[in-house]
């Protein structure tokens, strides 16, 4: 990870750390490796939310992009895995994302999926991060040879509608949805794709204004959705965030289906189906121990990753695996898409959900859920903290006493944060209170090292 990328693309607040000078810079230097790559002028397509900056840094992304002789491809409001679809269909060279994801209005990012939808590779974003970090005065093109906005483009949203649909083959008639669109990217396509299949879906969450986008609401803020599946008797709720690559659930109970029971059910309906290789889900070192107990009594083979949407696809592509994804709902269908899909989540679940013949409560009682807690303790961000906390003998001393005294009935992972100056702490166990004070006890212990 670099100055300027972390493990989801450059993010910031708006006019403090990402400023609209910034994503100039990105669009002059993502151009110009593509550029070296290519041995040609790019075409660069770009997407973003609903938040109040996305207009001004795709602006800037696009004068940055032409001014060194690449053209764009404005697709307008629309969710993140949209643009990684579209830029492989519409064969352009790479697809920028703005979006902070589920982040509060004020922040924002910018993403880059090379031409085959994927993530750009480590090496990529080092050679665009070190023209943007080096200062220099680049060269800008003149005359002819300056590049162009390309129009028409934001009509192929439904393009990307009707690919979702091609996905889902079921009965859905009678089927009653509350729909969550977090005021963001999925309240441009959601109401189109649900209004197209044969059910019944009302929407909350859908007016966006530039500074309500996961204003208590969406896929990280479930309460309203939750209350209103049972209050209007819906089958089921479905809830994205920001930029619609995360995809929740709601039973018809009002409880939460997180990202480890939708990997549980859809895994279970494709190894049915015949579809499942190898038997095997792709999950992190972060996934429910009821997750684990599904997969050993089901005889599926659970395969763990360090935490990250993009450590997921990365084995799921090496070994030929079909689903993986995260318990915060970042779920990869690997036949149908290149990244996460929020919406494409919901119908696959759907599907899942149609061919059981059962309310969704029990459909997912198959995979328990464990108690877990989670506590993150902050350390020192300068002098190699984090490293040395974890490198110290002591910690993993403690870890294994408390792993003893769970007797096998529960799960400690201890990780450094990738992002921020923490180390989290995660327990699960038979009980919330064996969670919790085991969870204190060495968040207490990691404090005092």
């Amino acid at each position: 990870m670099g100055k300027l990328f972390g493990t989801d693309g450059i993010r910031g607040v708006v006019g403090e750390t990402l400023t609209a000078e910034l994503a100039y810079r990105v669009g002059q230097a993502i151009t110009i490796v593509l550029t070296e790559q290519k041995g040609g002028a790019p075409v660069i397509s770009i997407g973003k939310d609903t938040r109040i900056s996305s207009d001004m840094l795709e602006s800037a992304l696009m004068a940055g992009i032409c001014s060194m002789g690449g053209s764009v491809m404005p697709f307008g409001t629309i969710p993140t895995p949209a643009v990684a679809f579209l830029t492989v269909q519409e064969e352009a060279d790479a697809g920028i994302v703005i979006s902070a994801s589920h982040n509060p209005y004020e922040h924002n990012g910018i993403k880059i999926f090379g031409g085959q939808g994927y993530k750009l590779s480590d090496e990529m974003e080092e050679k665009v991060e070190n023209i943007v970090l080096s200062g220099e005065t680049l060269p800008v093109k003149t005359h002819d040879q300056i590049g162009m906005r390309l129009h028409g483009m934001r009509q192929m949203k439904s393009d990307y509608i009707s690919h979702l649909l091609s996905t889902v083959d079921c009965d859905m008639r009678g089927l009653r949805v509350l729909v969550d669109c977090a005021n963001g990217a999925a309240s441009a396509t959601a109401p189109d794709l649900f209004g197209k299949l044969p059910l019944h879906a009302d929407f909350i969450f859908d007016k966006p204004d530039g500074v309500n986008i996961n204003r208590g609401c969406g896929s990280t803020h479930m309460e309203t959705l939750c209350r209103g599946v049972v209050a209007g008797k819906y089958d089921l709720g479905i809830a994205f965030d920001g930029d619609a690559d995360r995809c929740l659930l709601v039973d018809e109970k009002g409880g939460v289906i997180d990202g480890d029971k939708v990997l549980a059910v859809c895994g279970r309906s494709m190894r049915r189906r015949g579809i499942l290789n190898g038997d095997a889900i792709v999950a992190t070192v972060m996934s429910n121990l009821g997750l684990h107990e599904f997969c050993r009594k089901g005889d599926y083979r659970l395969v763990c990753t360090d935490v990250g949407d993009r450590h997921v696809l990365e084995k799921m592509i090496e070994c030929g695996y079909m689903i993986g994804g995260e318990q915060s709902g970042h779920t990869i269908f690997r036949e149908f898409a290149t990244t996460g899909d929020g919406e494409l989540t919901a119908l696959q679940f759907i599907q899942a959900y149609c061919e059981a013949g059962v309310p969704a409560s029990e459909l997912v009682s198959c995979c328990a859920q464990y108690p877990q807690e989670l506590i993150n303790v902050p350390v020192s961000a300068v002098g190699g903290a984090k490293e040395r906390i974890m490198g110290d003998e002591r910690l993993w001393e403690q870890v294994r006493k408390h792993e003893d005294a769970l007797h096998g009935e529960g799960r400690i992972l201890v990780r450094p944060s990738g992002t921020e100056a923490l180390i989290r702490v995660m327990v699960e166990a038979k009980t919330v209170e064996t969670a919790h004070t085991v969870a204190q006890a060495l968040a207490d212990f990691i404090k005092n090292i």
